[in-house]
């Protein structure tokens, strides 16, 4: 997630990570590109109604998410991603922000795994996606690149991903079955291998709007945390 952290290198890496949350990355994407750099309300009561059905996306889809500092617990912003066009292999996605005038454009593939986000293109793909058929206990792994040609800064990454449970959550848009799934990434300067940073993220995904409910995060560089952040769906809908 992008964190305005002191060493350049370390702001670049966590920036990398938007595919974690690549809601967040709009705010500072502008910002992120000129340095050359990768860019409370109670819960509602759980009802009967079962959620309406995403399964494949479509354009018009969109979910809305409430993003915090996990560190402070501050709210952040509200962010709104909401399909503009779908293929065979990619989802496009336009990211606008709750009182800001900034839009923000990704491309993911049909797993949901970040591709490109308008600074950074992260090759084959970020590895925050999921693998069908879903399964507890089930694992994979990813590796790639990411890099940003403007800045000429390349990154390595790699990580590891498994199913740990199966859930029900409740946020203020419903009541979701979930699937808990713990994604771990390690990230390597291709040009400075010392400079290194991890981010664990824990996803609750939902098959039935195909789409996460909530994520967290927690990013280290040089064994220190550096940023934690949350997001959690508020709203979601298909256009009719």
């Amino acid at each position: 997630m992008p964190a305005l952290l002191h060493c350049n290198f370390r702001l670049a890496a966590v920036g990398l990570l938007t595919g974690l949350f690549a809601t967040l990355g709009l705010s500072s994407a502008r910002a992120q590109a000129a340095e050359g750099a990768p860019a409370a309300s109670p819960p509602a009561a759980e009802t009967a109604n079962a959620p309406e059905p995403m399964e494949e996306p479509q354009t018009g889809d969109r979910w809305t998410y409430e993003v915090r500092d996990d560190i402070t617990g501050e709210l952040k912003s509200t962010i709104t991603n909401t399909v503009t066009d779908t293929s065979g292999t990619e989802i496009s996605v336009r990211a606008t922000q709750l009182g800001s005038p900034n839009i923000g454009y990704l491309t993911y593939d049909r797993s949901w795994n970040l591709t490109n986000n308008g600074v950074w293109r992260h090759k084959p793909g970020d590895g925050t996606g999921v693998r069908t058929p879903l399964a507890v206990g089930k694992t994979w792994t990813f590796s790639g690149s990411d890099s940003n040609t403007t800045a000429g800064a390349t990154w390595k990454r790699s990580g590891t991903a498994k199913i740990l449970a199966q859930e029900s959550i409740t946020t203020r848009a419903g009541t979701f079955d979930t699937f808990k799934i713990e994604t771990t990434i390690q990230m390597q300067n291709a040009n400075d291998p010392t400079k290194k940073v991890q981010s664990v993220q824990e996803s609750w995904y939902a098959p039935a709007i195909d789409h996460w409910v909530k994520r967290t995060s927690v990013t280290r560089s040089d064994g220190r945390v550096r940023d934690k952040s949350a997001i959690e769906l508020v709203e979601y809908g298909r256009r009719h």
